[in-house]
């Protein structure tokens, strides 16, 4: 039975304090892995995006070359497959977790046709050769096919799995599986040549882990339901449900009202009356943590924002400008040397004001700063299409 009643106000400004994006209202981050683990992950697809929003919640002064030395120098950060299987910054520490929980979620179809498909032996098979392949050194992709070959058996090179106007070995269907279980991350790169390193981790138990993801995830992104978890996620609906369903009865996880729904947030963490209402103007580059898990998106997007910003309904595929905590505008930067050119498309009148016209400078200038670059602001029409 819920006791609490929240609002679409009331959410957003706790989750945009909790996510660094409400100025005097979020805390104050240390490090880029500080950051990564309020988010729960920076999608890293495009590596420059996830460095910058990175940057853009450490205090003022922090730039991408900060997040570059958490990644590659000092590793509290690690490049790995996180969440829905896309490339994701994750803190070092929270690997376990991260690694406990995801090799836990349910596999969905193969998709795979019967001539490319490994079985679940050959599957399990290739993770140990990545695994002991990666104990030494990074190996490039080919240095890894080798090793896998040579630990396998020839059909793991098999170049059967169409990609690209090419062919990849069979193994390679087995990538974000050998993440998800511990055994595989990316390395710094090689000249032009991405490669795999070992992340050094032993994945927490997965029942235990999922528990954990679920109420960190609740925590930064609740009030929220089991289909919001899963989309997430992605994972199996029903699934999610279980996990909730098995929460609530340990009394880890508590229902509220959320807009007129049932959702939900870690038991006792229902303090949002005092959350400030969001206020101000904030940049977000493509695929942000925030754009990404905050729900419902219709209230993020509101209006014409919906058709403007989501290509497709796709969240992230558009960076986006987001004026008193909702959609308000589209941008796009183009980079030459040290300059970068950032033309900033308004939806709707929320930019309209002179103070929100100030705080939108504000704004390119830390992100010239994040990029270690010098912007120049046009306002008007983005004509560059959505990241594919």
């Amino acid at each position: 039975m819920t006791t609490t009643d929240v609002t679409w106000t009331q959410a957003n400004a706790r989750r945009l304090a909790r996510q660094g994006l409400a100025g005097a209202e979020s805390p104050a981050f240390d490090s880029p892995a500080d950051v990564t683990g309020a988010m729960l992950g920076a999608h890293a697809q495009v590596l420059s995006a996830g460095e910058l929003s990175v940057a853009l919640r450490l205090p003022s002064g922090a730039t991408r070359a900060d997040v570059r030395e958490a990644l590659w120098t000092d590793r509290t950060l690690t490049k790995t497959y996180g969440p829905r299987g896309t490339v994701h910054l994750l803190p070092k520490a929270d690997l376990p977790m991260w690694t406990g929980a995801l090799s836990a979620v349910p596999a969905g179809p193969n998709p795979w046709p019967d001539h490319v498909r490994m079985t679940p032996e050959q599957t399990d098979e290739v993770v140990a050769a990545v695994r002991d392949a990666l104990a030494g050194q990074p190996l490039t992709v080919d240095e890894l096919t080798d090793a896998i070959v040579d630990r396998t058996g020839t059909w793991a090179g098999d170049r059967v799995m169409e990609a690209f106007q090419d062919k990849w070995p069979r193994w390679r269907q087995a990538t974000h599986t050998a993440a998800h279980r511990g055994a595989l991350a990316f390395g710094p790169n090689r000249g032009r040549k991405v490669t795999y390193t070992s992340p050094g981790v032993t994945p927490m138990d997965g029942h235990a882990a999922v528990d954990a993801l679920v109420q960190r995830y609740l925590y930064a992104y609740g009030p929220a339901t089991p289909a919001h978890f899963a989309t997430w996620l992605a994972a199996p609906k029903a699934w999610a449900a279980e996990v909730f369903t098995g929460l609530a009865a340990a009394g880890r996880v508590e229902e509220v009202g959320f807009e007129g729904s049932p959702a939900w947030v870690v038991s006792g963490d229902t303090s949002f009356r005092d959350a400030a209402p969001p206020r101000g103007v904030r940049l977000l580059p493509y695929f942000d943590a925030y754009v990404i898990a905050c729900r419902p998106r219709e209230r993020l997007f509101p209006g014409a924002a919906f058709g403007r910003a989501l290509a497709g309904g796709q969240a992230g595929n558009y960076p986006v400008v987001l004026v008193n905590g909702t959609v308000a505008g589209v941008w796009h930067q183009r980079r030459s040397g040290r300059r970068i050119a950032l033309t900033v498309e308004p939806i709707g009148t929320a930019l309209a004001t002179a103070g929100a016209r100030n705080d939108l400078a504000a704004q390119v200038n830390r992100v010239a700063e994040a990029l270690e670059a010098r912007a120049e602001l046009t306002v008007g029409r983005v004509t560059v299409g959505p990241h594919a």
